[in-house]
């Protein structure tokens, strides 16, 4: 009897035939339900590689956020300290002082509770602190003294833009350099001729040194004493700087226009390959002239060059080798060429007086000023346009004036006819005209386009 044979005969001996079936039945549903949970243990296990190229799916913002994510937002001391404003605690620290005329740097540092050994300690820390030894008025020093009264540093700003920081080390202050980089805009500005181009300026807001600008750049042809008229219209545009969001000064007049009894003239400035920079036409022409026909924009002449004047005081005939422009005191005086100063003192009966000495033998003079421009000495060169001093009453002065001579080989002429026989500065040359007009093309797009808009609205009439 075989093997199969035998379990044959054992189960038909010993058990019923439906018991057989039954138990037949029974193991067949266990393996295969054995079957079905060894293949789910499989499919499980593989889940972590199958995640690898499934898309990742938008974070469900209704999900209550997992443990460590909580546990990162709370709030503990180490967090304050973090997140304070360290730079607005540290301007805190600092006491500023503003110079004014008449101080000096020993009474400053004894103002805000230091000693002359903190002074000495400060100036003999480097080369870079004489500095300190010529302050302006308008200058700003801010220190920064701790506890122990001692200076930790020291903050010279010269403008909103330059200065020095001074910073105390072991041996004495290390000197560091402050240059900030301005935020430039353009301002635009058009007014109408009253009185003067000065009043006018002020009026619309205008800066005064650009306004004595306006005039030097159309001070080759425009006579601004006799030519301009009532209703004369001009407009300008110019740079205005910010820091942080506030206004801290103006920049360069990019371009002007002034409309001269009907005659237009539009000045545009343009930065040669030299490196020069000046103001043209929309030609390329130079708009300066060898010298300015007047120093200062004024209200009247009050006095003529009259080689037989009567002295108004001495009530004799004496020649009166200049021309007097009756202004109010401190109106700015500029120099009317490039030239070295040769005085910058006050001179008997012509009181404060600068004298400028020019190249081809030309010398100008500038009489009665209340009071010389901050830094001028003999020996310094000026540029045209320079502010070298302020009208004043000063030595034989019977009121506030400028007295102004124009000298040529040391002989007296006319300032107001002998500019005509003078050559204009040099144009912008051939090989530079195409380069020119690249350059300007789009300033002068949007000049044009500002004029048009703004000329209009101020030439329509009144609605009364």
């Amino acid at each position: 009897m075989g093997f199969v044979g035998f379990w044959k005969q054992f189960f038909s001996n010993y058990y019923p035939r439906g018991h057989l079936y039954f138990a037949g039945a029974l193991g067949i549903v266990c393996l295969t339900v054995l079957f079905f949970v060894e293949g789910e243990k499989e499919t499980v296990s593989l889940e972590p590689a199958t995640r690898d190229v499934i898309p990742i799916k938008p974070p469900d913002l209704n999900a209550v956020p997992e443990t460590e994510t909580v546990a990162s937002n709370e709030l503990v001391l180490e967090d304050f300290v973090v997140t304070e404003d360290s730079s607005l605690v540290d301007e805190q620290l600092w006491r500023q002082v503003e110079v004014r005329s008449g101080d000096n740097l020993s009474a400053i540092f004894t103002k805000v509770g230091l000693t002359d050994q903190d002074l000495f300690r400060v100036l003999n820390s480097s080369d870079e602190a004489k500095i300190l030894n010529r302050l302006y008025p308008g200058y700003q020093l801010d220190f920064m003294i701790v506890d122990t009264g001692e200076l930790e540093k020291l903050r010279v700003l010269k403008s909103p833009l330059e200065g020095y920081l001074f910073t105390r080390e072991t041996s004495g202050y290390m000197v560091e350099p402050i240059l900030k980089e301005a935020e430039i805009r353009q301002a635009y500005k058009v007014g109408k001729i009253v009185n003067s181009l000065f009043m006018a300026g002020q009026e619309e807001q205008i800066p005064a040194a650009h306004i004595m600008e306006m005039a030097n750049i159309f001070g080759g042809v425009i006579d601004f004493i006799l030519d301009p008229r009532a209703g004369d219209q001009f407009s300008i545009l110019y740079d205005e700087q910010f820091l942080n969001g506030e206004f801290i000064g103006s920049g360069q007049i990019l371009a002007t226009q002034f409309i001269n009894q009907g005659k237009k003239h539009t000045a545009i400035r343009y930065v040669t390959e030299e490196g020069e920079a000046g103001y043209y036409s929309t030609d390329g022409e130079s708009m300066r002239k060898a010298f300015l026909r007047n120093p200062l924009d004024v209200f009247r002449i009050s006095s003529n060059f009259n080689p037989r004047r009567r002295h108004p005081i001495m009530n004799t005939i004496r020649a009166h080798k200049g021309t007097d422009y009756a202004a109010p005191s401190g109106t700015p005086i500029q120099a009317t060429s490039d030239g070295r100063v040769t005085r910058a003192s006050r001179y008997g009966s012509f009181g404060n007086l600068v004298i400028i000495k020019h190249t081809g033998g030309f010398e100008t003079k500038y009489a009665h000023l209340s009071q010389f421009v901050r830094g001028l000495n003999r020996g310094d060169r000026v540029r045209q346009g320079d502010i070298i001093g302020f009208v004043g009453a000063t030595g034989g002065a019977t009121g506030p004036h400028l007295h102004y001579e124009f000298l040529v080989n040391g002989v007296h002429q006319n300032p107001r006819t002998i500019l005509d026989k003078l050559p204009k500065a040099k144009s912008i040359v051939p090989s530079e005209i195409d380069r020119f007009h690249q350059q300007t093309a789009g300033l002068l797009q949007q000049f044009e386009k500002l004029n048009t808009s703004r000329m209009l609205t101020i030439n329509q009439p009144s609605a009364d």
